[in-house]
């Protein structure tokens, strides 16, 4: 007995070596790491001084690689010009001891960011409520405007043969335009023009291994060119600043004159994306890229998953973003389709301008005929040619069940939970209860059954079209599903049909908060509002690879299309950009915090019902939603005030957030003091135009917040403060007028919030300063204890 606990002993022991020397093991394995240094020096960004930044990373990196594994001592990405520092093949105690090291702000793994993914800018120019001839005019606008503006696209490259971005009537490329259009197999010099005056690439990393311990690293190329091959980058582009196209549609739908934000506006591409999702250190040195280049805007439509958000200091867009700022460079991102969940919005650092997604008032309906002659208009894109004459026979999921498998993966559609012999030449019903079992899954299962078509019953997604191609699809809410249901429990034989889909269009209301938005707080900080603002990205057309490999993805008799309608905040964020870029146009000195604090305070909260927006479950959206509210281009060229966000801003910002002084030093390269007292309670104090306040004790002190104006209308101009404060709230501003005069630009107030017996959780109102012309909007959020 005593030899046999002996043995236990030893047998535990041994195991719990084991793990500790797998865990070693795996330590020591290098991965790919970002070590990021701050901003730049100035010396470094030309000619000799940057080879001397090169050559002092490797020496850095070479105090920590042990000699016999120098092969590693290769930088992948360096960083040189708007910011300092690499990226290399590291183990996770050589990563600390950087970490270490004089003049490091932070080593951290390479995260992959993931993708967030026309009529949409004639609803945003008129069918809020402006005029009827303000689209003609917003289009005369454009062609008084500068049209030397450059919008950098950090996305999976772009398709140049799109007539989206043909240069007719564009003049001569400007002058401030430092960067290159990079050849290869698929793409020549020839392909970029005076609309398209950029494009870059980048290797796509491998590490290969020889003796399974030492990694050889490896440039390796998917598509060697700046084409793109997924059709997201070309579309993102497109909806900012793509020419106008004239009878544009996809095969048919949503047909109208295609144009982007901006149709002025010159498009330089960076590819840095492929499906599977982006190399955060390549995505960083593209904004170093973008900006060593010359461009004027950068639209990013990438994020984390909100499930792993960094900090800031080790968000690649975070301080790609910041660096970009401290040169006068505009950086929009998407706020990620991760809601209807709260604390899910990404891309929320207060120098990002982070963008909302909603529907414009057009929607995509595919109609459901039962064979009692009821009819369900379902949601979704299909090119079926089917009609009322023929019907099929119509069955859930759980009836055709392949054996063996559990009736509630039937019922979802899963892969393999379905008898292919059942099913073929019948519509199916799926369900989706489990979303990890994507729409297009579900498709593809029926389709390789030989169905004739799938009703899809999902309450949650019905507000984004699905594009099925030419197989018979159609989405409904459980309301209709249940009726469905009740139809095919009421008869032996259950029959239906499914029709090609049609375009409904002055839907009502508009703009709704599209579902997948991901919403505010930010779980980084809650006192800046984040998102921003909203802007259209549901069931958007725009530019679209030819694609032809997919079976079934075409129309009979058409060619593939030109253009392509898809969803996400991925189609939000280039609406913003377009419409800086516009502003910016016309405006040429104002800063990236002046368009965006235009485009902020000129927003609106009001759909074309003339009613407070609302989102997908028509509850009344709150500013965690939708932000400020949707953008609005023509009212945000003159807005009347500004909130200036200045650099001593954002690095108050940082000293608020807890980081140190030496770190804020090497990230601003200045000689920055922190305030003294430096708590995250006054983040809520910088001048961003919204206000947060992560908490407000019932009660206690009135919080004050210190906000300053600067004046963009006419010189002498008087407005006065208008509040709408919710119940239980006490809010004054002080001095409630604002006289501006002679010289005077700038004016300075205070709103102090007091919670007198304010229901608890956020409370939201408005501040709104008028002058009988301008009307300056600002939107507080308060948490109530």
């Amino acid at each position: 007995m005593e030899l046999l606990l002996q043995f236990s002993t030893y047998l535990c022991i041994a195991s719990l070596l084991l793990i500790i020397s797998s865990e070693a093991n795996t330590d020591q394995i290098p991965k790919h790491y970002v070590v990021y240094m701050g901003s730049s020096s100035p010396n470094y960004r030309n000619g000799d001084d940057y080879r001397i930044s090169e050559s002092s990373h490797l020496e850095l990196l070479s105090s920590v690689i042990p000699r016999e594994e120098k092969k590693r001592v290769s930088l992948i990405h360096h960083f040189s010009h708007a910011m300092s520092g690499f990226s290399a093949m590291l183990t996770e105690r050589e990563a600390s001891a950087l970490s270490g090291h004089d003049g490091v702000v932070s080593v951290f793994p390479d995260p992959i960011l993931e993708l967030h993914t026309t009529r949409s800018w004639d609803f945003l120019e008129s069918d809020l409520g402006m005029k009827n001839n303000t689209s003609a005019a917003y289009q005369h606008q454009h062609f008084s405007t500068k049209t030397d503006i450059i919008i950098g696209i950090i996305d999976t490259g772009i398709w140049p043969e799109s007539p989206s971005f043909r240069d007719e009537g564009i003049g001569k490329i400007p002058s401030t335009w430092k960067g290159v259009c990079m050849e290869g197999p698929d793409f020549k010099k020839s392909n970029c023009n005076r609309k398209l005056i950029g494009a870059r690439y980048y290797n796509n990393i491998q590490f290969t291994s020889s003796d399974g311990k030492n990694l050889t690293l490896t440039k390796a190329v998917t598509k060697g060119s700046p084409r793109d091959s997924v059709g997201h980058g070309t579309h993102t582009s497109s909806i900012a600043a793509g020419s106008i196209v004239n009878d544009a549609s996809y095969y048919g739908l949503a047909k109208g004159t295609a144009r982007g934000g901006s149709p002025s506006s010159r498009i330089a591409a960076y590819k840095t994306c492929s499906e599977q999702g982006c190399s955060g250190a390549t995505l960083l040195k593209a904004i170093d890229d973008a900006i060593k280049d010359g461009v004027h805007i950068i639209s990013i439509s990438i994020g984390l998953s909100s499930l792993f958000q960094s900090d800031f200091s080790k968000d690649p867009i975070a301080i790609g973003a910041f660096h970009a700022e401290q040169f006068g460079v505009m950086v929009v991102c998407s706020a990620g389709n991760d809601g209807p969940d709260p604390y899910t919005v990404v891309n929320a650092a207060p120098w990002i301008f982070t963008v909302a997604a909603s529907n414009i008032d057009r929607n995509f309906l595919s109609t459901i005929v039962l064979g009692n002659g009821k009819m369900f208009q379902g949601i979704g894109i299909n090119f079926s040619n089917f009609t009322r004459s023929k019907m099929y026979p119509l069955v859930l999921g759980e009836e055709v069940a392949a054996k063996f498998a559990p009736a509630s993966e039937a019922r979802n559609c899963y892969p393999g939970s379905l008898d292919y012999n059942k099913v073929a030449g019948k519509i199916v019903v799926c369900v989706n209860d489990d979303p990890t079992i994507s729409r297009r899954i579900k498709k593809l299962v029926l389709q390789d059954a030989k169905a004739m078509g799938m009703i899809l019953i999902d309450g949650e997604k019905k507000d984004v079209p699905f594009d099925a191609a030419v197989f018979p699809f159609s989405e409904v809410t459980n309301l209709e599903g249940h009726q469905i249901l009740r139809y095919i429990n009421s008869t032996k034989n259950p029959t239906a049909t499914i029709l090609a889909t049609r375009e409904a269009t002055r839907y009502k209301p508009s703009p709704i908060v599209a579902s997948f938005s991901s919403r505010g707080p930010s779980v980084l900080t809650e006192n800046i509002l984040k998102p921003d603002v909203m802007a259209p990205g549901v069931g958007i057309l725009a530019a679209m690879i030819p694609k032809s490999d997919e079976p079934g993805s075409i129309p009979i008799g058409e060619k593939p299309s030109l253009f392509g309608i898809m969803s996400g905040t991925s189609m939000a964020c280039p609406h913003v950009t377009g419409a800086a870029a516009f502003i910016k146009s016309v405006h040429e000195m104002w800063t990236p915090s002046m368009i965006k604090s235009a485009l902020m305070t000129t927003a609106t909260t009001y759909n074309n019902l003339r009613k407070h927006v609302t989102n997908s479950s028509n509850f009344f959206s709150s500013p965690h939603e939708m932000g400020v509210g949707e953008i609005d281009p023509l009212r945000a060229l003159n807005p009347g005030l500004v909130f200036k966000t200045e650099l001593e801003d954002y690095l108050k910002f940082l000293c608020y957030y807890g980081y140190s002084k030496k770190n804020i030093r090497s990230m601003s390269k200045t000689n920055f003091n922190c305030p003294r007292n430096s708590s995250e309670d006054f983040i809520s104090n910088i001048n961003y135009p919204s206000i947060s306040i992560k908490t407000l004790g019932r009660h206690q002190k009135a919080k004050v917040v210190t906000r300053t104006v600067t004046n963009v209308g006419p010189t002498n101009s008087t407005y006065i403060a208008k509040v709408q404060a919710p119940k239980g709230m006490v809010i004054k501003v002080t001095p409630n007028k604002l006289v501006f005069y002679g010289g005077i630009q700038k004016r300075s107030y205070q709103v102090s919030f007091y919670n007198n017996d304010a229901q608890s959780g956020y409370n939201f109102g408005s501040i709104t300063w008028l002058d009988g012309k301008h009307y300056v909007h600002t939107i507080f959020a308060v948490n109530t204890k």
